[in-house]
């Protein structure tokens, strides 16, 4: 872990640290992970296009819905996984750059690979677990749901660092994962929700910039329901495909680099924590002989049988 703690990102941080080392990584590599995270949102938004996913979205008959969803769940299996693909890509660009200039984005896209199988191992069960949690929480309340989904993803930002860090060993990788999740729980809980919302509205500003072309198809899908098949046809145009692509380059990157500050810090934490265990001075052990008075040797000055034996003698 040595080699790590020159790593830009390695420190204990704070919540204002957090994000400004955060900004100051984003500008510094900002062109290789923007132009990766392009490439890789104008796969996926042309994929997209590829399969008919209106059909599922102007569905209201539930029975038609789950036939059109079967359908579907080629197509959106494809999608994630080059969505995965590139999202592995990039983590170990972020975690392996700083520390060898060497590591650009094509030697990561190979060397990467290795931990894909992993990733994607872990995601399902990830994907298991957590849909129990968002359901389960749904029992308590609106905001228990929203809680798991906040703690299932605080412990996917985990998954990748620990993997291409501490090995790809799936059954290390899981109970490590967690701990690191569940050290300074609040904190990292916190944290991402705070990552969660900035996300969102960058999104949404970003996303409300791109709509400008396409704003009178918009504004009559609303006012007119039928013409909604109009703004589905507008966003299968080249157009709207390389400004949505533009929109996620722009965002994109920040996960991978959250998660390594999510990752870094909680290292850091726990050799901080070692460091001080260590320099703490260990209290000696009492022992039960201590309890008790030591025996005196008989010629002992303080041999009390010895003063005794004086105090009578001076006597006589």
């Amino acid at each position: 872990m040595e080699q790590y703690t020159g790593h830009p990102l390695y420190r204990k941080h704070n919540i204002d640290s957090a994000m400004s080392s955060l900004w100051e990584f984003y500008k510094k590599y900002f062109i290789p992970l923007f132009i990766t995270s392009f490439a890789m949102s104008l796969v996926i938004q042309y994929a997209t296009t590829l399969f008919n996913f209106q059909d599922l979205q102007t569905a209201t008959d539930p029975a038609v819905m789950l036939d059109k969803l079967r359908q579907m769940i080629v197509p959106i299996l494809l999608i994630s996984l080059i969505n995965l693909l590139f999202t592995n890509i990039l983590q170990y660009y972020v975690l392996y750059n700083p520390l060898d200039r060497s590591n650009n984005i094509f030697i990561s896209a190979i060397k990467s690979l290795k931990f894909f199988i992993p990733y994607l191992i872990i995601m399902i069960l990830l994907a298991f677990a957590g849909g129990i949690a968002v359901f389960l929480g749904f029992f308590v309340i609106v905001i228990g749901a929203f809680f798991a989904m906040l703690y299932v993803m605080t412990i996917y930002l985990f998954i990748l660092p620990v993997l291409m860090i501490e090995g790809p060993n799936i059954s290390n990788a899981i109970p490590r994962t967690l701990k690191l999740a569940h050290k300074n729980f609040w904190h990292n809980i916190g944290w991402v929700a705070v990552f969660l919302i900035l996300m969102i509205v960058i999104s949404i500003i970003l996303s409300g910039i791109i709509l400008l072309p396409f704003t009178g198809s918009f504004i009559k899908s609303i006012v007119n329901p039928q013409a909604a098949t109009d703004i589905m046809d507008k966003a299968k145009s080249p157009l709207f495909i390389i400004l949505s692509a533009l929109v996620s380059a722009v965002t994109l990157p920040l996960m991978p680099i959250f998660s390594a500050i999510l990752y870094f810090n909680g290292r850091a934490s726990e050799e901080q924590q070692a460091v001080i265990i260590e320099t703490v001075p260990e209290e000696p052990t009492l022992r039960v002989e201590d309890l008790y008075a030591k025996p005196y040797a008989d010629d002992h000055p303080d041999n009390p049988d010895r003063k005794k034996e004086e105090e009578d003698e001076e006597e006589l």
